[in-house]
């Protein structure tokens, strides 16, 4: 049986696809340069507006005080919650990157300083294992496990300083608290590797069970020898999770793409449990009542099950949509739960799983593509996430970011990469399906995707009894579907531009036809942007320019030291691409280029954008760093130290909205936003 990664892997690597096709926005993250584990958020941070929300992988309690909850993410970024999940805040972010998933996190039982977090690579075959002595002030990566993909750990219950840890390579582990590592597990052995679950005797840490992407595995003498337990499983099965009854050692649960197992002689015979339908056997978790030896929950693909009675018989207990990556049960109220989830984030219960509810807040993990405050109404802010399908779309708040709604109805689950808003309000979506219109009350989205094109025939007739042959001219107009990606919108006036993966598409009756297809012989379009007749628009290595509404367009020449344009954006007689780079100025309709350095960084500007109302420029780069012009551009200055990898910075009343690469919206803090109010110039620029 093939192997099958979790969901959230599958949206993090089309993450990877949407970063390297358009170049913009949130491109460059897989290059970020390295950074060591940091603490967050810092003195003077930008705040975290949402959506609430997304993508939430492991979750772990601090034993001593079980209300200290840890919530791991697969960008790198650890969360804590000080009152049992009902509130979240952004503790540290591990790694150099954003690629470090969080599976796995461990507290030391006998001192909640020591905090053990382990992590895999999205991106290639590598982890770390990170410990913190101090509570989590400061993280280091331990030695012996540098660059292995840690994908399982775990604690001896007999012996804190006893650590487990599985890797892609096999089974390791340490006595010492992590400072030593040995591999107990045959090196190079054919099966036993790709490690993704394990579980430790609470009696004694020699005896290790150990799940692999084919069949589980079992050591009863610390590694020295292993034996295969798959007598009852069904061959080529991933196992996902393994858990031992503390109060039973020898009863012995097992999660796998097949479905879930027991076992009564601690792993050597296991029965397939009955109940659970087959579409729902890829079960994330599985995690016992602490009180109750029979109820046992498992986190499945398909909604979060239950059993009161030992596996004999299971009930679904949260909607079939839902995807369970992780579950905690509160040693002190085994009722109250949390669910860590694909897509929706935190969940939490009460009762039992009787009834689930949202637990997200100060929790934002969704990847926000773009976000636009309405014209009129600046506490009006509208968001649009890609990789959430049905629990994404374009998110809407109306008090400043302190809440928000969803507001995807029409929209089929599509990804949505830009939102821009019409002169007169009307709201426009570009998809990776098209171009959607918000309409009507109650708000539903709808597609304005026909698209015309002019076919001009001649037709050759000859009048009755004359030797003369006449020619006449018919124009007919063809009909098509304007389809696939569509990248950024800019409107300028009554005219509607589409930067798309299949050209430059323009729109003169607000949406209800466009024209349009490649330019000059290119398609894949990242960028566009238009200020009256001006338009530029820009692939993943040009920069084209219209000076006449779209209708005419040339091709501007680059310096030849550009390798990659992310974006463009124009002032009022200034084009400035958004290069890897940095930032290119020209006053010349692209005749000329100045590459700007004075206060920017001179490489990795992923995206610049105009702000008309006080006239300044916007840039950010790919460090995170927010960057401002009040000059035309003539000179930069770094604005207050968000804190957050911004890829790209938009306005809404006084404050600068910051679109984070994985962490949603984050904003200005108020005494930013007034301290850089500023007089508007009179001057031209230039």
């Amino acid at each position: 049986m093939a192997r099958e990664q979790p969901a959230s892997y599958i949206a993090h690597m089309s993450r990877i696809f949407f970063s390297r096709l358009l170049l913009l926005t949130l491109a460059l993250w897989l290059l970020l340069p390295g950074a060591p584990a940091q603490t967050l958020p810092r003195a003077n941070a930008w705040v975290l507006l949402g959506p609430e929300g997304g993508d939430a992988r492991n979750l772990a309690y601090d034993p001593r005080d079980p209300s200290r909850v840890f919530l791991g993410t697969s960008s790198g970024v650890l969360y804590l919650s000080s009152d049992s999940g009902a509130a979240w805040t952004r503790f540290a972010h591990l790694g150099a990157g954003n690629d470090y998933v969080l599976d796995n996190i461990a507290v030391d039982p006998t001192d909640s300083n020591v905090i053990y977090v382990a992590a895999w690579s999205i991106e290639n075959n590598g982890g770390d294992l990170f410990r913190s002595r101090d509570g989590g002030r400061t993280w280091q990566a331990l030695p012996g496990m540098h660059g292995r993909s840690i994908r399982a750990f775990a604690l001896a219950p007999s012996d804190h300083r006893v650590l487990v840890a599985g890797a892609l390579d096999g089974v390791f582990r340490s006595d010492d608290a992590g400072e030593t590592w040995r591999q107990i597990s045959p090196p190079h052995h054919a099966e036993i590797k790709n490690i993704e679950s394990l579980a430790l005797d609470p009696r004694t840490p020699d005896i290790v069970y150990a799940g692999t992407w084919h069949l589980p595995w079992k050591t009863t003498d610390g590694g020295r020898t292993w034996h295969s337990i798959k007598q009852g499983v069904i061959d080529d099965s991933d196992v996902f999770s393994i858990i031992i009854d503390s109060h039973q050692p020898s009863v012995v649960y097992m999660s796998a793409c097949s479905g879930i197992y027991r076992s009564e002689n601690s792993g050597e015979l296991f029965r397939k449990i009955q109940g659970m339908p087959f579409s729902a056997r890829r079960t994330r978790v599985l995690q016992q009542d602490p009180q109750n030896a029979g109820v046992v929950y498992a986190g499945t693909t398909e909604g979060l099950w239950k059993t009161v009675d030992a596996g004999k018989t299971w009930r679904r207990m949260t909607a079939p949509n839902l995807i369970v990556n992780d579950v905690l049960v509160d040693p002190r109220r085994p009722a109250h739960l949390l669910l860590a989830t694909d897509r929706s984030g935190m969940l939490a219960s009460n009762d039992g799983a009787q009834t689930v509810f949202a637990s997200n807040h100060g929790f934002a993990h969704r990847q926000v593509s773009a976000v636009v405050a309405d014209r009129k109404d600046a506490n009006t802010i509208y968001a649009g996430v890609v990789n959430d399908k049905e629990f994404g779309g374009v998110f809407v708040s109306r008090d400043a970011g302190a809440h928000w709604s969803q507001l995807n109805a029409g929209l089929a689950g599509h990804d949505i990469f830009t939102l821009a808003q019409a002169d007169a309000g009307a709201l426009i979506a570009g998809t990776n399906n098209g171009v959607f219109l918000l309409d009507g009350k109650p708000a539903r989205w709808k597609p304005i995707n026909l698209v015309l094109t002019e076919k001009v025939t001649s037709v050759v007739s000859r009048a009755a009894h004359s030797k003369k042959k006449r020619v006449t001219t018919r124009r007919e107009w063809i009909r098509s579907e304007l389809r696939g990606r569509v990248a950024q919108l800019a409107v300028a006036g009554h005219r509607w531009f589409a930067a798309t993966s299949a050209g430059i598409f323009t729109s003169l009756d607000q949406g209800h036809s466009w024209h349009g297809g490649p330019v000059i012989g290119m398609h894949n379009f990242v960028s566009i942007d238009a200020l009256g007749d001006l338009v530029a628009a820009a692939t993943p290595n040009r920069v084209l320019l219209s000076q006449n509404g779209g209708i005419n367009w040339s091709a501007a020449t680059l310096p030849p030291f550009v390798t990659a344009v992310y974006g463009v954006a124009l002032t009022p007689s200034a084009v400035w691409p958004a290069t890897r780079e940095g930032a290119l100025h020209s006053g010349d309709n692209g005749a000329t280029w100045d590459h700007v350095v004075v206060g920017i960084p001179a490489r990795n500007l992923v995206s610049v954008h105009y702000d008309p109302v006080r006239q300044r420029l916007l840039g950010a780069a790919t460090s995170g760093e927010v960057f401002v012009s009040r000059d035309a551009g003539k000179t930069w200055s770094r604005a207050s130290d968000a804190a957050w990898d911004i890829r790209r910075v938009a306005v809404a009343g006084e404050r600068l909205l910051g679109i984070t690469a994985f962490s949603g919206i984050v904003a200005q803090p108020e005494d930013a936003a007034q301290s850089s109010r500023t007089a508007v110039p009179t001057g031209n620029l230039p």
